[in-house]
């Protein structure tokens, strides 16, 4: 039988012997480790009360509905992502949700509630997935550089990943927090890339050399990096000033 068209499609975009492939490939995949953290903590606290056999099948079921829709939300974004001005939004708010990430946590932690029943656990797991998702669609979308294939390729390899290690990766992040510097680097890197290949924001500006995409994105990196320092010392002092 012939192949569909959509998967003859994807199976064309991909190159694994390109260098520029596998960099992107590991962008989102660390796009995907340092903004999935929270996820691990809210599949904990959903299934809390429930017994240890139910866990795991809330668990499974939970984070499969999860990862199902993520997937069709990044598919629809890097899709939609080349009409104009888009990336310019997107490339925005991810500057902020890269700042974000920086800052120390509120203590007030995740409003989630603990279910007693199975699937009462799932639909949380779900529900609260899809609302904490906006930053990793955003990110992940703009990572592919509108490519499906590189999109679908990612995800593939990082689903997984996060899955089986989310606890390893949570503590990883606690022990190390230059990973947490590294992520939000990458996704300020990652946003200025964004903003500089809008098409909006392309016809407003003259020809410019190739370099100039990286030097965005090496801006918007920097741009992240020191807004979200400065913005972590003054809480932490604010924080000292509040416990003396």
């Amino acid at each position: 039988a012939a192949c569909p068209p959509f998967f003859r499609l994807v199976f064309m975009e991909l190159d694994l012997t390109s260098t520029v492939f596998w960099v992107a490939v590991g962008q989102i995949i660390l796009i995907d480790i340092v903004l999935s953290g929270d996820n691990a903590v809210v599949i904990a606290l959903a299934c809390r009360n429930l017994t240890p056999e139910q866990r795991k099948t809330g668990i499974f079921w939970g984070v499969a509905g999860a990862i199902g829709l993520r997937v069709v939300l990044t598919v629809f974004a890097a899709l939609v992502m080349n009409l104009p001005w888009l990336k310019l939004v997107g490339g925005l708010l991810l500057i902020w949700i890269a700042v974000k990430l920086m800052l120390p946590e509120e203590e007030e932690g995740h409003d989630i509630q603990a279910s007693a029943h199975l699937w009462g656990a799932v639909k949380t797991i779900i529900v609260a997935d899809f609302v904490m998702s906006l930053d990793n669609v955003i990110a992940v979308a703009g990572a592919a550089h509108g490519s499906l294939a590189l999109l679908l390729f990612g995800l593939a390899v990082s689903i997984p990943l996060i899955v089986w290690s989310s606890q390893l990766i949570l503590r990883w992040m606690e022990r190390w927090p230059w990973i947490v510097l590294l992520g939000a680097g990458l996704l300020g890197y990652v946003s200025g890339q964004m903003i500089f290949s809008d098409p909006g924001v392309i016809g407003l500006l003259p020809p410019l050399p190739e370099w100039s995409a990286k030097a965005a994105g090496a801006i918007g990196a920097l741009l992240v990096v020191v807004v979200g320092r400065w913005l972590e010392q003054r809480i932490l002092a604010r924080q000292d000033v509040t416990i003396v």
